[in-house]
């Protein structure tokens, strides 16, 4: 009896590692000679861009099967254009990938731009960083601090149901400054050409990892633009040090604070990476441990520190439990915000 256990205990191992081996090759097998498309949810040139065909240099090598990786621009709606792409028409299996700005994920929640993607039944990658966003000024413009804008009108460059709207709106509803907002600029880097040719005073709602390496003739010697203000919980380390304002340390009443804490949730999604919900269970597993490999990459930290990119990486399954928790929240915290971000369109 002992000599047929041993004998079965010893097939059922020899089984697993066989499934095993089996599993991995099947792996190797579909991405083998496959070339993965990364969806960027922005224009050309911009932060969003250049992480994305960062990754797409160092990602390949830590799939089985070692596929191409390409990167193909899709603006437009807050990146909520290729969402909806990678939701409902993309290829479901593990082969297109999308690289959105942060408020997506948020926006069937909170935004009024209809959507056709359900970020709680997508699977997430992970996120890039966590990011810090903020308000820039020309430096011509008499505005310093967020209290100046409470007291005049401040013109800046927005996209619609991005960032670049959704933070000015929710600072005058929270704090009653006198954002203006210019609509219709396609990405970042249409808004940063916009404000150094004069045509608006800044912007808020930039991403302060990616202005710093995009546009680093802004805060040099000879200062092109000034920071106004951060958008986060305890603000950039850099930034605290150098003294610029926080707006959540503005914040005086609980309901405030709530509404601070669901709005800038999405800066901890900060560069989200995500597949349709039909990929198969063990290619999401697969390209998350990809996903990871590749953000703790020494090649990718040396070119990423040569650019001035932060790299401070966010699980998936990290950005899925975020986003239940963000989809839980108070009804009438939602209507509040829901309410700021369609201010801009009642005028």
């Amino acid at each position: 009896m002992a000599y047929r256990a041993t004998m079965a205990k010893a097939a059922i191992l020899g089984a697993t590692a066989a499934l095993g081996l089996s599993n991995a090759a099947a792996q190797e097998a579909f991405f083998k000679g496959k070339t993965i498309t990364i969806v960027v949810g922005s224009s050309p040139g911009g932060g969003y861009d250049t992480y994305a065909r960062m990754l797409s240099r160092h990602m390949p090598r830590h799939i089985e099967g070692n596929p191409t990786i390409v990167v193909s621009n899709m603006p437009g709606a807050g990146s909520n254009v290729a969402a909806n792409y990678i939701y409902n028409v993309a290829r479901k299996d593990g082969t297109f990938i999308g690289a959105l700005y942060a408020g997506a994920p948020i926006e069937p929640l909170i935004g009024n731009t209809p959507v056709q993607h359900d970020p709680r039944k997508s699977h997430f990658l992970g996120s890039a960083n966590n990011d810090i966003y903020v308000c820039v000024g020309r430096i011509e413009s008499p505005v310093k601090t967020l209290q100046d804008v409470q007291q005049r009108e401040f013109i800046v460059a927005a996209q619609h149901s991005s960032t670049t709207s959704d933070f000015p709106l929710i600072l005058n509803e929270v704090f009653k400054t006198k954002f203006k907002l210019v609509m219709g600029y396609p990405g970042s880097r249409e808004s940063g050409l916009a404000m150094e040719r004069g045509e608006v005073e800044g912007a808020c709602g930039f991403a302060w990892p990616s202005i710093s390496v995009t546009n680093p003739g802004w805060f040099g010697a000879n200062p092109k633009m000034r920071l106004i203000a951060q958008t986060h919980p305890t603000g950039h380390p850099d930034l605290n040090k150098q003294g610029v304002q926080n707006a959540y340390n503005m914040t005086t009443n609980d309901e405030d604070k709530q509404t601070l804490d669901v709005f800038f949730s999405q800066m901890i999604f900060g560069r989200p990476y995500v597949l349709p919900p039909e990929v198969p269970a063990e290619r999401v597993a697969q390209l998350r441990k990809a996903f990871a490999a590749a953000l703790a990459d020494p090649g990718l930290l040396e070119e990423a520190k040569r650019a001035n990119m932060e790299v401070n990486p966010v699980s998936g399954e990290d950005v899925e439990a975020l986003i239940k928790k963000v989809y839980a929240a108070p009804p009438h915290i939602i209507k509040r915000i829901k309410s700021a971000l369609n201010a801009q369109n009642q005028k």
